[in-house]
């Protein structure tokens, strides 16, 4: 979907030259995708009194949207440059049995596969880390085949998506590794600070963080420029191939963080619990306001938009309905999101 031969027309325009309420406005996704969220909460809170609108409830749908979040900001900033990553579901498998098994080995616990160990901190910190460069390692090469070798970044992704699981299942015989640090699961996995559930202050901060780079420095502009006209970015002085393989490298990382946020959550790699996760991300990009065609988007727009298949699974179960509606429910908004977002760039060429 990215390509380093577009050929523009125009500098690129940034948020800055845009109005308060107009970014307001982009930032929202147009406003509907935020209505729409509120009217299922008010929706599943009517039909389900006693059962949605419950501390223990809305606490879960938190958690739930914890992971997917941290997913979905690595892949707003691809979007937002016009490109897309398939892998960040196989990768986040990846690098969760890269982490736990680095973490095993160090604990003593090599070969294990079920129950918890008594790794501490400085082991959990070692195995996060190779977690994460797990994930950056596929994202540079996600990013390097896109800038470098062009190739389009569906058809780059789709086949990173592939190897990634491969080799994870090679690693682990297809087998998910259940023995994590006991520590990891407790304090992280289902540990809170002030009430609040340690993994959902993680994927804020790393919300805030992503948002404040995205929107407050140059390299946030220079993702903007790429998506909105490359050749015209090139010209300005942004470093194209640099820039793109950075892209990818967040998106990448990100997944590895998200990769010992899951196994925190679950005590295991969940290595077949990931595969629907890079069209979450996307839905939920897209949905947030994040444009497919690049140029345009946000991370706030993403986290309200994160939050729409979470609501709408946890809502179907509590109703009775069968979760595969889902799916159908998904599918349904995610064409209307795109569609809105088709009529947004007409007129914007229009104009």
């Amino acid at each position: 979907m990215n390509s380093t031969e577009q050929a523009p027309t125009a500098v690129v325009p940034t948020s800055s030259t845009h109005s308060l309420g107009e970014r307001l406005t982009q930032w929202l996704g147009g406003g509907w995708v935020l209505l729409f969220l509120v009217a299922l909460l008010a929706f599943f809170t009517i039909t389900q009194p006693g059962r949605f609108a419950t501390g223990y409830n809305l606490s879960t749908l938190a958690v739930d949207a914890a992971i997917l979040l941290v997913l979905a900001v690595g892949q707003t900033y691809v979007i937002i440059t016009a490109g897309i990553d398939l892998s960040v579901g196989s990768v986040l498998v990846f690098a969760s049995v890269v982490g736990t098994q680095v973490m095993l080995a160090l604990s003593g616990a090599d070969g294990a596969t079920y129950g918890t160990t008594d790794a501490g901190w400085a082991v959990i910190a070692i195995g996060t880390l190779a977690s994460i460069l797990a994930g950056l390692l596929f994202g540079v090469i996600n990013g390097l085949l896109v800038s470098y070798a062009r190739i389009p970044a569906l058809i780059v992704t789709l086949g990173t998506m592939g190897i990634a699981l491969g080799v994870a299942q090679l690693l682990t015989n297809g087998q998910d590794v259940r023995a994590v640090p006991q520590i990891l699961v407790d304090h992280v996995g289902n540990g809170a600070v002030a009430g609040i559930p340690v993994l959902v202050v993680i994927a804020l901060a790393v919300a805030l963080v992503a948002g404040i780079i995205l929107h407050r420095t140059r390299f946030g502009r220079w993702v903007f420029a790429v998506g909105s006209s490359s050749e015209a970015a090139r010209r300005s002085g942004v470093p194209l191939r640099a820039q793109i393989i950075k892209v990818y490298a967040i998106a990448g990382g990100l997944a590895g963080l998200a990769a010992v946020m899951s196994v925190a959550r679950f005590s295991t790699t969940t290595i077949g619990g990931h595969t629907a996760d890079n069209l979450a991300t996307i839905s939920a990009v897209v949905l947030g306001g994040t444009s497919l065609f690049g140029g345009i988007g946000s991370i706030l727009g993403t986290v309200i938009g994160v939050f729409i298949p979470i609501v709408l699974l946890n809502g179907f179960v509590i109703t009775g309905i069968p979760p595969f509606w889902q799916t159908v429910a998904m599918g349904a908004v995610l064409i209307l999101a795109v569609y809105v977002d088709q009529l947004k760039r007409r007129n914007r060429i229009l104009s």
